[in-house]
Formats: C-alpha cells, sequence, structure tokens
C-alpha cells in the first residue's frame, strides 16, 4: 500500500492540471490566485470548485457533463486525488483542475468573486461538538467562502448525514443566508427537474451509501 501511494505522488507531479500546495507556496502567493480563467483555463466560463473532492469523481463528472464551465477539485490527499487527475488526463478533459492543500487556505488560491460556485460532497461530519468548526459549512467556513464567492455564489451541499444537513440549515437561518433548495431524501424525488440534475452524478461514497440505504441529502444557498 505504501509503495502504491508514492507512486500516485510521484506520477501527481506530472500533472500539468495538478497542483500541490504547501504553506510556503501560498506565502509567496500563488500565480494562478486570481487568474484561473485567462491564465489556466483560457476563457470566461464559470469557475466552480469541490471541497473534499477525494477522488474527483464529481468533478470529473460534472467537468464532462458541463463543458462550458471549469471545475477545480480541492483535497489534501494526494492519493486520492490521483484518481481524478489520472482520468483526466487519460480522457484529455480540458475544464478541469486539482489541487492539494488545506481547505483553511482556500482563500490564498482564489480572488475576491473568483468562485461562482462551491460543491460540498458528503464531507467529514464532525459529530464531536469541539470540532464543529471544522466542518465545511462552519460559521468559520462560511467566511472563508465570503472571500472568494461572487455575489450570489451559490454553495452546494450533498450529505448523508442527518446531523450535518440540520446543522446547515441552522447555520444558514442564524447566518440570515438565503436558502435556495432543500431536500432530506434526493431519491425519492427523482422525478424532479432539479434533483435530475443533482443526481446525474454520484460520488464513490454515494454509491455506497444508497446501497447501504442510506438517504442522500441536498440543500443549496448563497452567503448573505
Amino acid at each position: 500500500m505504501a509503495k502504491r501511494k508514492l507512486e500516485r505522488f510521484a506520477e501527481n507531479a506530472t500533472f500539468p492540471h495538478m497542483f500541490q500546495l504547501m504553506w510556503d507556496d501560498l506565502r509567496a502567493g500563488f500565480p494562478l490566485k486570481g487568474k484561473w480563467r485567462n491564465e489556466y483555463f483560457h476563457n470566461e466560463n464559470p469557475v466552480i470548485i469541490e471541497l473534499g473532492c477525494g477522488k474527483g469523481e464529481y468533478t470529473v463528472g460534472l467537468a464532462k457533463r458541463y463543458p462550458g464551465k471549469n471545475y477545480i477539485g480541492i483535497d489534501k490527499k494526494g492519493a486520492r486525488m490521483w484518481r481524478g487527475a489520472k482520468t483526466t488526463s487519460e480522457l484529455s478533459i480540458p475544464n478541469v483542475a486539482f489541487v492539494r492543500m488545506q481547505i483553511e487556505s482556500i482563500a490564498g488560491v482564489f480572488a475576491a468573486g473568483e468562485v461562482d460556485e462551491i460543491w460540498i460532497t458528503f464531507p467529514e461530519p464532525h459529530p464531536n461538538s469541539p470540532r464543529t468548526k471544522k466542518r465545511f459549512t462552519s460559521p468559520q467556513f462560511i467566511d472563508r467562502f465570503k472571500q472568494i464567492l461572487k455575489k450570489d455564489g451559490i454553495i452546494h451541499l450533498k450529505t448523508d448525514s442527518e446531523l450535518f444537513y440540520e446543522y446547515t440549515l441552522e447555520v444558514i437561518r442564524a447566518g440570515e443566508h438565503k436558502l435556495l433548495y432543500a431536500n432530506n431524501n434526493l431519491y425519492s424525488n427523482a422525478s424532479d427537474e432539479q434533483v435530475k440534475d443533482v443526481i446525474a452524478v454520484q460520488t464513490f461514497y454515494e454509491q455506497m451509501w444508497l446501497a447501504e440505504g442510506k438517504t442522500i441529502k441536498y440543500l443549496c444557498f448563497t452567503i448573505s
């Protein structure tokens, strides 16, 4: 297993669409900050990021489904991200990039208003209250997202966790953010046009949770 990880880390370093950033890289100034459209994607299409992208199935799936949008998968685990980066390379998908980094430093990678949408797919729920601030929809993370999202930019959440879903609804209410849509059982409403779009791509974990009979929740909102 260790050997395989090392091989994947080595191959990650060869992918031109994979950026592996350490604190020193961000402190020196990430050269694509504020320039993703012009200098990397070479278009003016929306920039959409997925946080905690894991193997990158959602990032890659959305990029294939919507070639007129730019997608960036972000995670700290390079061995997992290798799969998405490898698939992107093999299929020559032009509208995908991956960034390996600590998500807490997200404002070091994107400029104000540079991101159109954020996807949070099956994040770690951190059920213990002392770790609440580590949840990707905590007020602490919402403050970070404010720094990079355009006005009325959308945050999407897909989760199997009732706790995380209800927690996020409470954060939206308490922060007076605007809830656009909420559904605590996506697959019971598969004929809904908005639901069809959301379930068109499934992550590895989504498939696993569905096989176990768990319900999938989804909501989206904008930050006040």
